[in-house]
């Protein structure tokens, strides 16, 4: 099958992408997620990341450019971009994440991935704080990850964990309060068959918000090191916790998600 694209606007004033070949973004997208189902990180890695180049190639220079979400295909191609962008930020090359969503965010504005939340991340890994506090604007307070980021952002910048903040993580995100404090996190068959079903469980959110955000408390374990005992207040989670602390905490966690080393150009 020829390989070829175009970009076809719509009478909404967006644009599909029609394709064949490497550029039926929902194959790649499908075969990329049977490779990594397989263990096969880093070719799903690569897969996704050609793919980005490719439609990257297709968009033009010096004209706004909106996907239309609606199309399979071009939905599709949103995928891979915000997926390829996400395998980046694991491996702590939040430059090129970052740029990634920042033009996923420009081809669609109403942000169906809702990538500003691994933005913000990104752009506090950076230290990039006046981007930060713009996009985090934008994230809902019902979110644990708000939270989390904004306890990480006030560390950042003063060193402590505002006790307000610490306990409102604690009591209104006791699932996310548990995963964050956990020995384990397992990525297990149980736990993958939750998260990709059609309403997950709080559980599963959790857990997904600690194994994408995993590689950061490696890189950046001061974090952790106060988590623990600004989080942990007199009560029936400190009576089952208080032996443990922040140190041997971080130790039982000083491992990487499972991610492709390196993505070849």
């Amino acid at each position: 099958m020829q390989d070829k694209a175009t970009l076809n606007p719509t009478p909404d004033q967006t644009f599909e992408i029609v394709g064949q070949g490497a550029y039926d973004f929902v194959r790649v997208l499908t075969h990329s997620k049977q490779l990594q189902r397989q263990g096969r990180v880093e070719e799903a890695c690569n897969e996704r990341f050609h793919a980005f180049q490719r439609i990257s190639e297709l968009l033009p220079e010096d004209e706004e450019v909106i996907l239309e979400w609606e199309d399979p295909n071009t939905r599709a191609a949103l995928e891979v971009i915000n997926a390829s962008a996400i395998d980046h930020f694991l491996i702590n090359d939040f430059e090129m994440s970052t740029a990634m969503l920042e033009l996923l965010l420009e081809l669609d504005p109403e942000d169906h991935l809702e990538a500003i939340i691994l933005l913000a991340f990104n752009y506090l890994a950076m230290e990039e704080y006046e981007l930060f506090d713009e996009v985090s604007n934008d994230i809902s307070d019902k979110y644990a990850c708000k939270d989390v980021l904004t306890m990480w952002a006030a560390f950042l910048r003063s060193g402590r964990i505002p006790e307000g903040d610490a306990i409102r993580f604690r009591t209104r995100f006791a699932p996310y309060f548990a995963e964050f404090t956990s020995d384990e996190h397992p990525a297990d068959g149980q736990y993958l068959e939750d998260i990709e079903s059609e309403r997950p469980s709080v559980q599963a959110q959790a857990r997904e918000l600690w194994l994408r955000t995993e590689n950061l408390w490696t890189l950046f374990p001061d974090f952790m090191y106060h988590i623990l005992p600004d989080l942990l207040h007199k009560g029936s989670e400190y009576s089952s916790l208080q032996n443990r602390s922040a140190h041997s905490f971080f130790l039982k966690h000083k491992h990487l998600p499972l991610v492709a080393s390196h993505l070849q150009p």
